[in-house]
């Protein structure tokens, strides 16, 4: 063996398990509102930032007053506004909470609330809308999937104009989802990915991440609940690995249990973790 062969075949063997590259895509990390015990409060946004956290999901709530969504009220939005400004923290994702109650494969009230969340969102600069799909909402044949694709092929145009995305979020695979986007015909269509829901329904995540990539993922959960991140079943290297992979731009938001029930510690260990991870693997 020559000695170019040599140090080539070493380079090869070091950047096999050497950490990621510090030339991937920044991941930011939020957390959910409902997490921190603060759903749909405004206060929420003060608490991220005081964790260390660079964004937050909001719910737009399930309580209806005069058939609007809770953060209709543009008094609402201000505060959200100011808060964030304020604080410093990214408004990154709204959270269409009424969808566990009318579910949007079956129930027309499920399409109107999607409609009212657009302007709502667009007015927060949040971008991304989470249509949750869990419970007896959840999807589970190729018919329910396929009016749901119509839906939002409906909707879609309006949510391309505000520069909103709708994003799904559910317990089915990843070609399921793509069955759903491209049925849908709209850029604004996008999976919502939550690598514990789709943990725990047996689906291979760095496999389906890859499969998805970039172009449509538009935000992540991070989860292994009950367990702390990386005390679980989960492995968060090989996520990392495939979110570098597929060189995602963006925010995985923490949806993560408070086992202690001491949600500001548990938070900030779950956050800390991350972090530390992310550190370790150049991004």
């Amino acid at each position: 063996m020559n000695r170019r062969t040599f140090l080539g075949g070493a380079a090869a063997a070091l950047a096999g398990s050497a950490p990621l590259a510090a030339a991937h895509p920044k991941l930011e990390i939020g957390v959910t509102d409902w997490n921190l015990g603060l759903t749909g409060k405004v206060e929420a946004v003060a608490l991220a930032r005081k964790l260390g956290f660079e964004g937050v999901q909001i719910s737009l709530g399930r309580k209806i007053e005069n058939n609007q969504l809770p953060l209709a009220s543009a008094e609402v939005q201000a505060r959200y506004l100011e808060a964030a400004k304020t604080q410093g923290v990214a408004l990154v994702s709204t959270c269409l909470d009424i969808l566990h109650t009318n579910y949007l494969k079956n129930d027309p009230l499920g399409r109107k609330w999607v409609a009212d969340s657009i302007p709502i969102t667009k007015k927060l600069n949040a971008k991304v809308i989470l249509l949750p799909f869990f419970g007896k909402g959840a999807l589970s044949t190729p018919a329910e999937m396929d009016y749901v694709g119509d839906v939002l092929r409906e909707l879609g145009p309006e949510a391309e104009k505000a520069g909103v995305v709708l994003a799904l979020e559910n317990t089915i695979s990843a070609p399921d989802n793509m069955r759903i986007m491209d049925r849908s015909r709209s850029k604004s269509v996008l999976v919502y990915y939550d690598i514990g829901n789709s943990t725990n329904g047996g689906f291979d995540i760095a496999k389906e991440i890859r499969l998805l990539g970039k172009k449509r993922i538009c935000q992540l959960h991070f989860k292994d609940n009950p367990h702390y991140l990386g005390e679980g079943k989960i492995d968060m290297v090989a996520v990392l690995h495939a979110i570098a992979d597929i060189e995602y731009r963006g925010y995985a938001v923490l949806e993560t249990d408070s086992p202690s029930k001491a949600i500001e510690a548990d938070m900030k260990r779950n956050l800390t973790y991350v972090k530390r991870l992310m550190s370790q693997n150049g991004m």
